[in-house]
């Protein structure tokens, strides 16, 4: 199927993820609206993908290319992980299960870009035999990737300049929202490193043998309206969804 405008699907929050914010109903399917502003900048058209569809591999039957979001930790059984670690934040199954079971089918479909941000960038190193670092201040006390707070903060990113990430964003240092605990530990076999932060922590991947399977750390809609680096990410994965 074609559209006049690439349809882009974006993964949401579980039905429990996000605290309800009135009184009428208490579960909810969302996701952060900059998101979708970025998309329809890009000249897309944003469709959101709730967790617990039995038949996720429909979507692809429509869709013309996917964004994974951020969110919430993975469940560590994924990764060999510790479910005590005391900073680990509550899983949310139905998306853990939904996405890993997404990303088996969309991995072998060379037609449909595909952006990870954040959570989206550690559910992909994780689902293709990576792993996770479980807390960062574990390895690294002097924690750069969130606030005091555990909320936002601002970190250079350095980019190798031979990556399809440094060409799709025109840029090879970019300075990025960050605000995450958790870390790629060992990248997947299939997948290449190809941006760091200062403190060495890996800030992007990309699967060398697929058109447009690009992952951040950072979170560039959250700057993507003012940083045009940060919005060519979105415009990049318009481009590659646009039907002949």
């Amino acid at each position: 199927m074609t559209h006049k405008r690439p349809l882009i699907g974006i993964l949401t929050e579980g039905r429990t993820d996000v605290e309800a914010v009135e009184n009428y109903y208490d579960d909810y399917y969302s996701t952060p609206a900059l998101y979708v502003d970025a998309v329809r900048r890009a000249g897309g058209i944003a469709m959101l993908l709730p967790s617990g569809e039995p038949h996720y591999a429909d979507w692809l039957r429509v869709l013309d290319g996917v964004i994974f979001t951020g969110g919430t930790d993975m469940d560590p059984k994924y990764y060999k992980g510790n479910p005590e670690h005391p900073n680990q934040l509550k899983a949310s199954t139905e998306r853990d299960e939904t996405e890993l079971a997404l990303l088996k089918v969309i991995q072998t479909r060379k037609d449909i870009p595909v952006l990870f941000i954040c959570r989206g960038m550690q559910v992909l190193n994780v689902a293709l035999g990576g792993d996770l670092l479980q807390h960062i201040p574990d390895l690294h006390p002097g924690d750069i990737h969130r606030n005091a707070d555990g909320g936002w903060t601002r970190q250079p990113v350095a980019v190798d300049p031979d990556s399809k990430l440094a060409q799709v964003m025109d840029c090879t240092e970019v300075d990025t929202f960050s605000g995450h605990h958790q870390a790629i530990n060992r990248v997947a076999p299939a997948l290449r490193a190809v941006a760091h932060a200062p403190d060495g922590i890996v800030e992007g991947l990309e699967d060398p043998n697929h058109p447009f399977f690009l992952a951040v750390q950072w979170h560039p809609e959250l700057s993507a309206e003012t940083d045009k680096s940060q919005q060519n990410l979105f415009d990049a994965l318009i481009r590659a969804a646009t039907k002949p």
